[in-house]
């Protein structure tokens, strides 16, 4: 018997859909940003800041999906282990691109800063809680294996 090897479907969406979901979470997340810090002046480069994850973690995750998945080993744990090291290290390019907004902005007072790894453990939290709303929505998420 011949174990079946899974065939990854590239992701697409419209440019419009992305556009659309990725500014709208970086909106609401970065108005409760200003407010956490009340500070509701820096409300659109919170969004700006935010923007850096919502939609540069959506290009991290489309590499992941359309690049790297289908290239490596269908295992569970490969797949599983190259995903989370993906995101850790998406994290700390995006965290990079977040320091260089905050200072040519110059944002950084009373903002809390990362490290290199903290930008790339949020970012894993990000996209855990991110995929844990889609399993509970019932699509295809990473805790299934299929998204």
């Amino acid at each position: 018997m011949h174990a079946m090897t899974p065939t990854f479907q590239p992701y697409r969406e419209s440019w419009r859909r992305t556009l659309m979901r990725t500014i709208a979470i970086a909106l609401v997340v970065g108005g409760v940003l200003a407010w956490r810090f009340h500070a509701m002046r820096a409300w659109p480069i919170m969004s700006l800041l935010v923007l850096w994850f919502s939609l540069g973690g959506h290009w991290v995750e489309l590499w992941f999906l359309n690049w790297l998945r289908p290239r490596l080993a269908p295992a569970h744990a490969v797949q599983l282990l190259a995903r989370l090291g993906t995101w850790f290290a998406g994290g700390i390019g995006l965290g990079a691109g977040i320091t260089w907004t905050t200072a040519r902005f110059a944002v950084t007072r009373g903002l809390p800063t990362a490290s290199w790894w903290g930008a790339g453990l949020a970012f894993v939290g990000v996209e855990l809680v991110a995929h844990a709303v889609l399993a509970a929505r019932r699509h295809p998420s990473f805790y299934d294996g299929t998204g």
